[in-house]
């Protein structure tokens, strides 16, 4: 029940009617725990106050990806619908049509509650049976981001195999086919894909999370939900089509922004990681010009070092 998210930090609330208001909680317990910060105080107050921690995870995380995934995708379709930022589109010959965006919004948030919301409200007990914490206090700054930084290192994988797998020809035209009805992406059209497809690939963002804490015994649902966030930044942005100037790419070198997966979407085949560039530099997976190029030449270069033999 929602009464272990106290701990030796922090003190019970005395008195406090089962049937109290939300503003009631939260008064009582900003009353009570005056070492809490704003954030956390909103947080005891809300697993307090619906007093069944499944639900209360549940109904957070929901509005939260939907808030999220939608919140983010806004702006590029904004920008999509401003004649200015097409200097800075990939394929700025192919915008999405208001049609186009209205039935990929559509589709995503039908899945969103028919295929994603079971699996976002079994999370928490699955999570938490393996030792995810909820309580208070949160974990520090620098221990959440040394897990995140782990989790996007591991979901990369997972996604790269699977990914590719993906475009195994039978699974392609089964599975896949559909998240490539656009070959320009657009920010909405990060999770436009079949059912199994959001499953399998899912399992990757919400998995590793699952996977190190039963091997750690080591990870907090805010840490859970900062990953999320930024792992749905990170998808919502490389589907948008757009290369600026102030890139993160153009930062990290390794990091695998829009123009990674822009190339994907328009040759339908390479680049088949989701957050870095090492998987397909390495196993020679990298689309377009310059990596076919390179590739020639290199077999140009075995065949010239055959025959010189």
């Amino acid at each position: 029940m929602a009464s272990a998210l106290f701990n030796s930090t922090m003190a019970s609330v005395p008195g406090l009617p089962p049937t109290a208001a939300f503003q009631t909680v939260f008064e009582e317990v900003s009353k009570y725990n005056v070492q809490l910060n704003l954030f956390e105080r909103l947080w005891a107050s809300w697993y307090l106050w619906m007093q069944n921690d499944t639900i209360a995870t549940g109904i957070m995380s929901f509005v939260m990806h939907e808030l999220v995934y939608f919140g983010r995708s806004l702006p590029w379709i904004i920008i999509d619908a401003i004649p200015y930022f097409n200097k800075w589109k990939i394929q700025n010959t192919k915008l999405p049509t208001w049609k186009e965006q209205w039935d990929c919004a559509f589709l995503v948030f039908i899945s969103h509650c028919t295929v994603e919301l079971p699996q976002i409200w079994l999370f928490h007990p699955l999570a938490t049976y393996f030792g995810m914490e909820y309580g208070l206090p949160f974990p520090p700054w620098w221990k959440m981001a040394y897990q995140i930084a782990a989790f996007f290192v591991m979901e990369d994988a997972w996604h790269y195999w699977f990914h590719r797998a993906l475009h195994y020809g039978p699974l392609y035209k089964s599975i896949h086919k559909l998240h490539h009805t656009y070959s320009a992406p657009f920010g909405l059209a990060a999770e436009y894909a079949s059912p199994i497809e959001v499953m399998l690939l899912g399992f990757g963002v919400v998995g590793c999370p699952i996977v190190w804490v039963s091997v750690t015994g080591d990870l907090h649902l805010v840490t859970m939900y900062l990953w999320i966030v930024l792992r749905l930044f990170q998808a919502i942005d490389a589907h948008s089509g757009y290369d600026f100037p102030w890139s993160l790419r153009r930062i990290l070198p390794f990091w695998a922004g829009a123009d990674h997966h822009d190339l994907h979407h328009e040759r339908f085949i390479g680049n088949y990681a989701s957050s870095f560039r090492w998987w397909d530099y390495f196993l020679d997976t990298e689309a377009g010009d310059a990596a076919a190029k390179k590739r020639r030449e290199k077999k140009l270069a075995q065949i010239r070092a055959k025959k010189a033999q």
